[in-house]
């Protein structure tokens, strides 16, 4: 780990993953989780002692999620899968082992699963994104349970969703589409997969910057890391800018609050994109960084229950 100055993000594990997304921080095991969509892979890091593991995918995963059992809910580019992470971690295999659970739009080409999160109420919500270089508005937002399976939930198509998460009460849904410079919100019923008309919570307000993934915290506050503007930017539950934190690199892509007392906020980044010379000159682009808050601002992530 990096030395840095009081109050600084610090790198936690050099991974240079070759896109890094989805941190969660897992309280049982008190270790982080992570994908690398374009190099196929799972990470896990426990702060604690230093211990890292990473495992091959048999494709690339947009997210995952935490289950009620221990399991992981791991969203491939077209599928959703069931993985037992006691097995894996008690194994020397470099591949995880994954049981499938549902195709995710197995005749649209141009789309792969992205962004997702798991609700309050035991479902994982998602999008999909689309790959072509046209980057309409042809994703779509899905909301996944034991009980249902895939439901559509009806929110505004998207080109690239991102920002997925739930106010502490489970009762409100936030979201985006990258390619737009706002972050939205609905009220979500998470029983019928339902939701009500989107509305604007908060715009990017800085050139160049996107909205990507974003977290929750105790507060009510989303904290949102933001593609290409190599910050991280708290909003208040109105929609105001309330801190923004530099980012030493510039595509952070996701974060997650947690450590024992949830008091580390961690960013995953990634360096998708970069010509030679950015990635010369940000070598740790893809990797996992932190930053110390004042105080315990951690939510649990929700946990999804699996069939």
């Amino acid at each position: 780990m990096n030395d840095a100055l009081p109050g600084a993000t610090r790198l936690t594990h050099s991974s240079r993953c070759d896109h890094g997304e989805g941190v969660l921080w897992c309280e049982r095991r008190q270790a982080l989780l992570w994908v690398d969509i374009d190099g196929a892979g799972l990470w896990l890091h426990s702060p604690a002692s230093g211990a890292t593991r990473r495992w091959s995918l048999p494709d690339r995963a947009g997210c995952l999620g935490l289950a009620t059992s221990g399991e992981l809910l791991v969203v491939l580019a077209s599928s959703i899968h069931r993985a037992d992470l006691d097995a894996a971690l008690a194994g020397d295999d470099d591949a995880l082992p994954l049981a499938h659970l549902a195709d995710v739009e197995p005749h649209e080409p141009r789309t792969r699963s992205n962004d997702g999160r798991a609700d309050r109420d035991g479902n994982f919500v998602f999008g999909t994104m689309d790959e072509s270089a046209d980057k309409s508005a042809i994703g779509t937002f899905y909301q996944y349970s034991a009980a249902h399976g895939l439901r559509r939930l009806p929110l505004p198509g998207a080109a690239i969703p991102n920002s997925i998460c739930f106010s502490p009460d489970g009762r409100t849904l936030y979201w985006c589409d990258s390619m737009q410079a706002t972050i939205q919100c609905c009220d979500y019923d998470a029983a019928a997969a339902r939701v009500g008309p989107s509305r604007v919570f908060a715009t990017v307000d800085l050139e160049g910057a996107s909205a990507d993934g974003s977290a929750i915290d105790a507060e009510g506050c989303l904290w949102n890391a933001q593609w290409g503007g190599a910050r991280v930017v708290r909003y208040a539950p109105d929609g105001r800018v309330d801190r923004i934190v530099p980012v030493p690199v510039p595509q952070p892509s996701c974060c997650a609050i947690g450590g024992p007392a949830l008091d580390t906020l961690y960013v995953i980044t990634s360096p998708q994109g970069l010509d030679a010379a950015a990635r010369t000159r940000w070598p740790e682009s893809g990797s996992l960084f932190e930053l110390a808050l004042e105080r315990p601002l951690g939510v649990p992530e929700g946990r999804v229950v699996l069939p």
